[in-house]
């Protein structure tokens, strides 16, 4: 069977058969920042500064260029301006919560959201105190503050978050990205292990200080408290008193020892976890002056977030008080200034450390088990 031939018109200068050139390799340079990560910090004030470059010198990085400032204009409006480029990046924002809360506050939502439209990849937020965080339950007409707090943080851009012992573990439901909430006990007090290698024998303190009238009026208390109330004549109901609560007492010797109170919400524990704010201080000096009586060498207080308002440098100093132990997770240089009591724990190998994991997709249950006190 004879075979047919196609005949194709000869190719002109226009039609000819064209091969694509290559496209040059990217730079390692360029795939770096495609698939870094930066380091900022939201505000200039120096705690906060000085933290961030303590964590990116771990790092072995360069803090992110940027400028937040309030505008003097009398609106006091905060501003934010990003000086590199940030795309196809995982972003770190270092915030601490200094005495302006709500600054604070406005100036993470507007560096998020700034990011976000730089086309940031992924936007983590390294807030060591949470602000907010006492106000996670309802009271009475109020609302959960927090909860709206964490409902802005998404709505601004972020991704993740990074504290440290929060005040109710449950607020991390809040959110509705992966919160890490990291431990300061580590770098404080390991309680089982400490009192193990040291030798020390356990004494707890029992009993709570009278609740506020706040917290009396929110319907917590089991059974309720009993007030002026119109009942019918004829109908008989027994009288319910509320709970008394003990006074405070020291269960186990003290004498000629060590005394370290660890923060626990509603307890004093010594040799216990660390995970919770000291702020409003009469407590504790009340718990100290028992404890002198006791016979205790010398006492000391450990808490994670350091606020120390209103009085509370003068109270500690003049009280039996060696020594409190706190963490940087919030700005308290002042409080330093008045009462030399006041000693700060650095955390920000523990931040560095997670940030390193987060963004190499590493487990985060090493910081959780395997940070010691040596380190």
């Amino acid at each position: 069977m004879p075979r047919k031939l196609l005949l194709l018109p000869p190719l002109s200068a226009c039609s000819a058969l064209r091969v694509p050139r290559a496209r040059p390799a990217a730079s390692p340079a360029m795939n770096a920042a495609r698939t870094g990560y930066r380091v900022f910090s939201a505000n200039s004030t120096a705690a906060c500064t000085e933290l961030a470059k303590r964590i990116t010198e771990r790092l072995g990085a360069e803090l992110g260029k940027s400028v937040v400032y309030q505008e003097t204009n009398g609106a006091s409006e905060t501003r934010v301006e990003i000086k590199e480029s940030v795309r196809g990046q995982d972003i770190f924002i270092i915030q601490t919560i200094p005495r302006d809360v709500n600054t604070a506050v406005m100036e993470l939502l507007i560096m998020a959201y700034a990011l976000k439209t730089a086309c940031a990849r992924n936007i983590i937020g390294v807030i060591p105190y949470f602000p907010y965080s006492k106000q996670s339950k309802m009271r009475k007409r109020g609302s959960i503050v927090c909860k709206l707090l964490a409902s802005m943080l998404a709505k601004a851009g972020l991704t993740h978050i990074i504290t440290m012992d929060l005040h109710q573990k449950e607020i991390q439901g809040f959110f509705s990205f992966p919160v890490d909430n990291l431990r300061a006990s580590p770098f404080l007090l390991q309680a089982q292990s400490y009192a193990e290698r040291l030798r020390l024998g356990l004494a707890v303190i029992h009993g709570e200080a009278q609740c506020t009238e706040l917290d009396m009026d929110d319907g917590r208390h089991s059974p309720p408290m009993v007030k002026n109330a119109t009942v019918h004549p004829g109908l008989e109901l027994p009288l319910m008193m509320a709970k008394e609560k003990p006074p405070i007492t020291v269960v186990g010797d003290v004498g000629g020892r060590i005394a370290i109170i660890v923060v626990w919400p509603g307890i004093f524990d010594f040799m216990h976890r660390v995970d919770d704010i000291i702020d409003d201080v009469e407590s504790f000096v009340a718990a100290a002056e028992i404890l002198k009586e006791r016979g205790a060498y010398k006492i000391y207080v450990m808490a994670t977030h350091g606020i120390l308002s209103a009085e509370a440098p003068r109270l500690i100093e003049e009280s039996p008080i060696d020594e409190v132990v706190v963490t940087n997770t919030v700005p308290h240089e002042l409080q330093k200034l008045q009462c030399p009591k006041i000693k700060t724990v650095d955390i920000s190998l523990i931040l560095s450390e997670a940030i390193r994991r987060i963004h190499n997709g590493e487990s985060m249950a090493y910081l959780f088990r395997n940070i010691t006190v040596d380190d």
